[in-house]
Order: C-alpha cells, then sequence, then structure tokens
C-alpha cells in the first residue's frame, strides 16, 4: 500500500512538473502581433455604436411590421328606446343593437406606410455599415498612433544611447586635455535632455495604448504590428480628375434620407383620401323579440382639416432633403479631392524621410562621431549631425502615420455602398 502511494505521488509530481514546463515554454514563446485587422475586429464588437445601430435596426424592422398592419375592428353596442314614457317606459320597447365598425383604407395608406417604413429600414442598415466605416477609421488613426507613439520611444531611447557616448567620448577628451571642461558640461546637458525626452515618449506610449485598449475594450497586452506604419503605394501618380460622390457611402446617407422625404410625401397624398367605416351588427327589439340586420356606413368629412397642410409639410421637407443632398454631394467630392492630395503629399513625404533624407543624415551623423572622437570635428559639429538625425527620423514617423491616416480617410470617403439587408 505504501509502495502504491510513494508511485501515486511521484506520478503527480512528474505531471505537476511538465505542467510547469510547458507553461513556461508557453510563456517564453513570443506572442502574435496584434494586427490592425484584430484590432479593427475587437473594436466592432465592443463598440456602443455598433450595438446602437443594431438596436436602431431593431426598432427599424418592427416598425416596418406595425406600418403593414390593418386598423383594428371596432366592437359596437347600442340601447334605444330606453327609459321614456308611455310605451316606452322601463325596457319593453328597446332595441339593442350589438356590431363592429370595419375600417377600410382607401389611397394606398397601407402601402405608402410600408414604403415608410421600408425606406427607413433601409436608412437604420446604413447606419450600420457608417458606423463600422467610422470605427475602423477610428481605430485606425489609434493604432497608427500607438505603433508611431513606440516609433518616437525607440528613437529617444537611441538619442539617450548616443547622448550617453558622446558624453564618455567628451570625458576622455577632456581627462585627455584636448578639450575644454565646457564640451563636458554640454555633453551632459545633452544626456539629461536625453533621458527627459525619453521619459516623455514614454509615457505618450502608455497613453496611446491605453487609448486604443479603451476603443477594442481590452489590455494591449500584445506587441502591434510595426510594419503597418512602412506600408506605401509603389508610386505616387500625379495630378487626376476630381472624384465622383456617387456610388459612395458617403453619399448614401442623403440618398437615404431623400427616399424617406419621397415615401413621405406618398404618404401625405394618400392620406387626404378618407377612409370608410362599415359596420354590420344585429338589432333585437324588445317588444316583439325579432331580430334585424343593420348595416352602418360612414365617411369622414374633410372639412376642418383635409390634408393639404400635411402634404405641404411633407414637400417642403422633400425639398430640404433635396437640397441637402445636392450639398453634400458637394462637400464630399471636395473632401475626396483633399483627402486624395493629402495622402499623395504624405505618401510623398514619407519617401523622402525614410528614404533618401534619412540615409543622409544617418551618414552625416556616423562621419561627425568619427571625426569628433579622432578630434577632426567640433562638439558642436557632433551636436548638429545628432539633432538632425533625430528630426529626421522623427519627421520620417510623422509623415509614415500621417499618409496612413489620410489613407484611411479616403479610404472612408469613397468606400462604395455595398451591404446585404438578409446579413444584418
Amino acid at each position: 500500500m505504501q509502495k502504491w502511494f510513494a508511485a501515486l505521488l511521484a506520478a503527480a509530481s512528474c505531471a505537476a512538473t511538465a505542467q510547469a514546463q510547458t507553461r513556461t515554454a508557453a510563456l517564453s514563446q513570443p506572442m502574435p502581433a496584434l494586427t490592425l485587422d484584430q484590432a479593427i475586429a475587437l473594436a466592432g464588437g465592443a463598440a456602443p455604436s455598433v450595438e446602437a445601430a443594431v438596436q436602431s435596426i431593431a426598432a427599424a424592422r418592427a416598425g416596418r411590421t406595425a406600418a403593414g398592419l390593418r386598423p383594428n375592428p371596432v366592437a359596437q353596442a347600442q340601447v334605444e328606446n330606453v327609459a321614456g314614457s308611455g310605451a316606452y317606459r322601463g325596457l319593453r320597447s328597446a332595441e339593442t343593437t350589438i356590431g363592429l365598425a370595419v375600417p377600410i383604407e382607401l389611397g394606398g395608406k397601407r402601402g405608402a406606410r410600408v414604403a415608410v417604413a421600408e425606406a427607413r429600414l433601409s436608412r437604420a442598415e446604413l447606419e450600420a455599415v457608417i458606423a463600422a466605416a467610422d470605427i475602423r477609421v477610428a481605430v485606425t488613426e489609434l493604432y497608427i498612433a500607438a505603433v508611431a507613439a513606440e516609433r518616437r520611444l525607440v528613437v529617444a531611447r537611441d538619442q539617450v544611447r548616443i547622448a550617453g557616448d558622446a558624453l564618455r567620448a567628451a570625458n576622455v577628451r577632456v581627462r585627455a586635455g584636448r578639450a575644454s571642461p565646457l564640451e563636458e558640461q554640454r555633453a551632459s546637458v545633452a544626456r539629461v535632455n536625453a533621458e527627459a525626452a525619453a521619459e516623455r515618449a514614454g509615457r505618450l506610449v502608455e497613453a496611446a495604448q491605453a487609448n486604443l485598449a479603451r476603443r477594442i475594450g481590452r489590455p494591449i497586452g500584445d506587441a502591434l504590428d510595426t510594419g503597418v506604419l512602412d506600408l506605401l503605394p509603389a508610386t505616387v501618380s500625379g495630378p487626376t480628375l476630381p472624384h465622383e460622390a456617387a456610388g459612395t457611402l458617403a453619399l448614401a446617407a442623403a440618398d437615404a434620407d431623400l427616399a424617406i422625404a419621397d415615401a413621405s410625401v406618398r404618404l401625405a397624398r394618400a392620406s387626404r383620401v378618407p377612409d370608410l367605416n362599415i359596420g354590420p351588427a344585429v338589432r333585437r327589439l324588445e317588444a316583439t323579440n325579432d331580430l334585424a340586420a343593420v348595416l352602418s356606413v360612414s365617411v369622414p368629412i374633410p372639412l376642418f382639416n383635409n390634408g393639404k397642410a400635411a402634404l405641404a409639410e411633407a414637400r417642403a421637407q422633400r425639398g430640404r432633403a433635396d437640397a441637402l443632398r445636392r450639398a453634400t454631394r458637394i462637400d464630399v467630392e471636395q473632401a475626396i479631392t483633399t483627402a486624395a492630395a493629402e495622402a499623395a503629399n504624405a505618401a510623398i513625404a514619407a519617401r523622402a524621410a525614410s528614404g533618401p533624407a534619412l540615409a543622409a543624415a544617418q551618414e552625416a551623423a556616423r562621419i561627425a562621431r568619427i571625426g569628433y572622437r579622432e578630434g577632426k570635428f567640433g562638439q558642436l559639429d557632433l551636436l548638429d549631425a545628432e539633432r538632425t538625425l533625430a528630426d529626421t527620423r522623427l519627421a520620417a514617423i510623422e509623415a509614415l502615420a500621417a499618409y496612413q491616416n489620410a489613407r484611411a480617410r479616403l479610404e472612408r470617403l469613397t468606400a462604395p455602398v455595398a451591404f446585404n439587408r438578409d446579413t444584418q
């Protein structure tokens, strides 16, 4: 029994050791980077705007169902010839009528109501697509901001290392009597400034990651795909023809509002036609205990409200929607043209800053470091070269981030209207 118990303990210990080794191996493996598309998907699942759009679709579908319903019949009961005098005293000559009043809609009111509800449903579904597109732009900007902040932190830490090397070189020169103590003080100040800049860059990274985490609904535990910042077009084309807004998501909302206004005019026109109320009933005569059929037909007289005011209001709203659509078309086309120019200019700037300009600045800084150590260049030349290199690296980061953001905005403006109601 003791041997069996000892064997069981040994087996459990081996299993625990194996599990611990497995967990250690899993933790030692690098986590996959959180890509931009993954961040967009996570943000879509946690965005209140998407939930609001889904509820709007549900409300519009319920409104579509309600618009297709027919008016309810009305139960009627009537007692005549009661509580009078003579032969009509008490209930001896009472006539009791029980029946229904069935409204019959004329003028196509039901179809017009359904058309308005369908237009509103299409608008609600479009809002969901617009919300998704807006989330994509917002997450892209936050993701690019986080990646750019990480790049700036790398540059700042490199500047701390370079400033430390320069301080050590200045110490050597001062001790060797080849430079005045002023150079050592300058190098010390440069290192302090570099460390402060690195600390500020670190806080900006934390803030950018916190903003991104707040948007996607989870902490940024994984590394970000920093390569997304370097995606540039193969070539930057020259001037192009003005962009058209037709068929884009940016103009679809105005088109949907105009469709709602058109349907509302149809409904207002149909509402001017009076409805019929047909009331089949059964009447019982108390005096003879006989039954008789009663059929009543009533039509409202459009004396005080003939629907002209409601129709005029609907037509004015339709004119307003059409004017807003034309204004939106102009604004969208201007925004597309501006965004396209900004994206092209940002691409040119990013290509120059991250290419020849950066290479030249790096080479100048390398030569200045070597020359300073050998006593061929002064400290001011070294500091100027290092400052130029840092500025060029930061300018390249800013240009790359500006291009990615401009491209995201351009894609949002030119996104085509393509959604299937069955998939909503």
